[in-house]
């Protein structure tokens, strides 16, 4: 007969069976016979990524183990039952099946389960919940016979619900009672950022709105009656607001519970009972339950410490999380709200691209305290490192707002971090822990995931232990995998060369000979701009238009109301009177909001996507040609006067400037690249900024390389002098494609001449001493681009299929009746938060 104690275990969620992983790690099996009591008919499975099950991942997929990992570890598995009643006094439980169980030791992981609020009407078979794959399997049952689909709560779930809904093909609607999305997670401006974004993919939000009744609709199947008198009719309802503890248990049999629910435990997750122990979002310390999964891991954790007689403590855990919501990246850290006394905030917003940032210091400036990102989380890592584990700020904070913008490298390096630092928060996997995996012989992510787990909770330290992964198999000679993403084990550059040398001319063909899955938002706009670069491919082509972003897709840049700005190439800044008057025209009959651009052009902010062909065609037939500012490509050429009109110039910079533009024009690109002309040395141009700079000396053209302004401006590089003409264009054509071989994806020439190994010497052999032996090469594949230039503007407005895609709505001509404008100095710009309801007007209505 065993002389093993019993040891049972009520629930096999995440944080149920992440106890059961860390019992067997910690020998509990060798003491006790071991049983765990799961609810639901299939063991624990991936609450986190549950909206994947309505992209295709099944039930197997989503599952974090299975029955054969039970019965390796001799746990006893009983499904489908829960536990009904708890006989602290006999240490038994009863199952909802009728059958009584014996414990020594009872760990209870029972839980959460969806708050539903007393909403008349909310209990109609049309409304669901969002918790189960038993709720999701009902949600796509009743999805069949929909066309519309509300969710009340604008939370995390509540916006996972949404995309869920949204990947059924309904018309998906949030209904939050709050005033801004994520009110817990983000601030006010973080919130309306994500609205704004989430608006731009189909989502419809409305907030502050309190849902007083679900009722018949007239035109769907339920209609929502709001508290101010609106309303909106639906298919159906899913409930996400909020989550309550599954403590039920407590009243019954005597334990303490937490003074908002939840088993009350102490800081070895004892509940009153020292026999019986509470993990998870079941679970109350200090009066606080934990809506997150890494709190319960580490929870678990502890709790199998305790009954191994490792006594660990339970501290409070780090709410931070990062998430793709809907597509649109968030995240938050810490004191996200700023709610510490003393604290200071800096914030940074780029509306066009549909970026926020925000950090919040302590009041020596000095430490980090909180953040939240939206629609860039590329941060993450590096600040969570800094409030984690209370690192110095550098001196001056707000510099943390724009690194890694744009594509520019910044930021805390994973070699500053000290060997304590807690990388991954969900496994409590430090710095140096990571080092000994790879001391033991991980050389790649898949080794240090099946080692220490990293990685494997939210996914948030993907990107720092990669960083760390690499830079210690550096340090020890190791080759490191610098694979795209994961459906292509190749860089950017090794891409380049197989697209040029085997000649594909479509993602398909790429992917299928050398990738695998069906790609991702890394790896289509990457292998996008590579076909551009080689063959000029049309950017709205059958094979390419889907692997644009979002401004290469609609030849133009969206702006934070959703109009487009309108940028005609104006080469060298040279216009003439009748062009100017056109652009005057033009931007006066779509009431269009008109600035001259540091790069001597004329922006056209404020079209609507269908005003956009109608815009292009007056352009063209004035002479213009897009300027391409929505693309990874040449932009402009600035330039001074030059020796035409200035009594100091040397040579003609407009006459150069102008042939520069135009040989260059339609370029793709690594990143976008700028150009200036100066004509002499008092660099009226600015040329020393610039990726490629030109200035006129009395012995000819200086080149200078691999400047920019931007979010970290570089000085360029003099990089030869006294070129003639035709000598200039040589050394620009082979710098430029030698760049586009080899640079990095999003890489600018100033980074990526950072990184070139033997850096501007080297750059110089290839170049201008063609030390490779493929300048010729270099020359030909630039002539080919050169030689197939064609205007995309041109090339859609005289497509009818192309024509298509530029609406607002899908199946509708009419432009998009929510915009509103306000005047100032005289021009339209978008209205904001407070003018939408008090000072806005209508859209212009313009005829054709």
């Amino acid at each position: 007969m065993s002389d093993k104690k019993t040891l049972l275990v009520a629930g096999n969620g995440m944080v149920g069976q992440h106890f059961l992983e860390a019992a067997v790690e910690a020998g509990l099996g060798e003491r006790y016979d071991i049983t765990v009591i799961g609810e639901e008919p299939r063991p624990a499975y991936d609450r986190v990524r549950l909206s994947e099950y309505f992209s295709g991942v099944g039930a197997e997929g989503l599952s974090l183990t299975t029955m054969e990992w039970f019965a390796d570890n001799d746990i006893t598995t009983c499904m489908g039952v829960k536990v009904d009643a708890i006989d602290r006094d006999g240490r038994r439980v009863t199952l909802s099946d009728g059958s009584v169980m014996h414990y020594d030791r009872l760990v209870l992981a029972t839980g959460s389960y969806a708050f539903v609020p007393p909403i008349e009407g909310i209990d109609r078979p049309e409304c669901f919940v969002y918790r189960t794959i038993e709720d999701l399997d009902a949600i796509i049952a009743a999805g069949g016979a929909a066309r519309s689909g509300a969710v009340l709560g604008g939370g995390l779930l509540g916006l996972e619900a949404a995309n869920a809904l949204k990947n059924l093909g309904l018309d998906a609607h949030v209904i939050q009672f709050a005033s801004t999305l994520m009110e817990v997670q983000l601030d006010g401006d973080g919130g309306r950022m994500l609205e704004s974004k989430i608006g731009d993919l189909g989502v419809k939000v409305r907030t502050n709105s309190n849902t007083r009744a679900i009722v018949d609709g007239d035109d769907h199947r339920l209609r929502l009656e709001f508290a101010d008198g609106g309303h909106l009719e639906t298919d159906l309802v899913v409930v996400s607001t909020g989550i309550r503890p599954r403590d039920e248990l407590c009243e019954a049999c005597g334990l303490e519970r937490g003074e908002r629910g939840g088993f009350a435990v102490d800081d070895q997750c004892r509940t009153s009972d020292p026999a019986i122990y509470a993990i998870g979002e079941c679970a109350a310390w200090n009066g606080r339950v934990f809506g997150l999964v890494a709190p319960g891991y580490e929870m678990a954790r502890v709790a199998a410490g305790a009954l191994a007689d490792e006594p660990r403590t339970f501290a409070g855990a780090d709410m931070s999380t990062k998430l793709k919501l809907l597509g649109v990246d968030v995240a938050s850290i810490g004191d996200s709200l700023g709610r510490t006394a003393g604290a200071q905030t800096y914030a940074f917003t780029d509306g066009p691209a549909g970026i926020y940032r925000r950090i919040v210091v302590n009041a020596e400036g000095n430490r980090l305290l909180g953040a939240v990102l939206v629609g860039d989380t590329e941060p993450y890592s590096n600040w969570l490192q800094y409030c984690i584990n209370d690192m110095p700020l550098p001196d001056q904070p707000e510099g943390l707002l724009i690194s890694g913008v744009d594509g520019e490298a910044g930021g805390l390096s994973a070699g500053a971090l000290p060997d304590t630092a807690q990388v991954c928060s969900c496994h409590n996997v430090s710095k140096g822990g990571i080092c000994n995996a790879v001391d033991d012989g991980a050389t790649t992510l898949g080794d240090l995931k099946a080692c220490t787990k990293a990685t494997t909770g939210c996914g948030g330290c993907t990107q720092l232990v990669t960083q760390i992964l690499n830079m210690e198999l550096e340090s020890r000679g190791v080759a490191v995998d610098r694979s795209l993403c994961e459906h292509f084990p190749y860089t950017r550059q090794e891409l380049y060369h197989l697209v040029r040398v085997e000649e594909h001319q479509t993602f398909e063909s790429v992917l299928e000979k050398h990738g695998k899955g069906l790609g991702c938002d890394v790896c289509k706009p990457t292998v996008g701009s590579i076909l551009a670069s080689c063959w000029n491919a049309y950017v709205l082509g059958d094979d390419t238009a889907q692997l644009q972003d979002t401004n290469d897709y609609y030849l133009a840049n969206m702006q934070k109301n959703g109009t487009y700005s309108v940028v005609p190439r104006v080469p060298g800044g040279e216009i003439t009177p009748e062009k100017l008057i056109v652009l005057g025209e033009v931007a006066k009959k779509y009431d269009l909001y008109t600035k001259i651009t540091g790069g001597q052009r004329i922006d056209l902010f404020g079209a609507t996507v269908e005003q956009l062909p109608e815009i292009w065609r007056e352009l063209i037939d004035a002479g213009f040609e897009t300027g391409q500012a929505y693309g990874k490509s040449v932009r402009t050429v600035k330039s001074c006067v030059g020796s035409t009109w200035c009594r100091y110039g040397l040579l003609d910079s407009v006459g150069m400037s102008l042939r520069i533009e135009n040989r260059y024009k339609g370029l793709r690109a690594p990143h976008k690249l700028k150009f200036a002309v100066s004509g002499c040395t008092r660099e009226c141009a600015e040329a020393q900024s610039k990726d490629v700079g030109v200035i006129a000396t009395e012995n000819g053209w200086n080149l200078y390389v691999c400047g920019n302004g931007g979010m970290r401006p570089r000085h360029a590089d003099l990089f030869a002098t006294g070129l003639d003409n035709d000598a200039l264009i040589q050394a620009i054509d082979r710098f430029l494609m030698f760049y586009i071989r080899t640079g990095d994806r999003l890489q600018r020439t100033s980074v990526w001449l950072e990184n070139l190994e033997g850096g501007l010497d080297y750059l110089r052999e290839v170049v201008l001493e063609d030390s490779l032996g493929i300048a010729a090469q270099l020359e030909s594949e630039m002539r080919d681009v050169v030689d197939t230039y064609e205007c995309e503007w041109k090339r859609t407005v005289e497509d009818p299929e192309r024509l298509r895609r530029f609406r607002s709505f899908v199946n509708s001509d009419r432009t998009d009746p929510s915009l509103r404008f306000t005047r100032e100095r005289g021009q339209r710009r978008p209205a904001d938060a407070d003018e939408q309801v008090v000072q806005s007007i209508p859209l212009v209505e313009v005829s054709a």
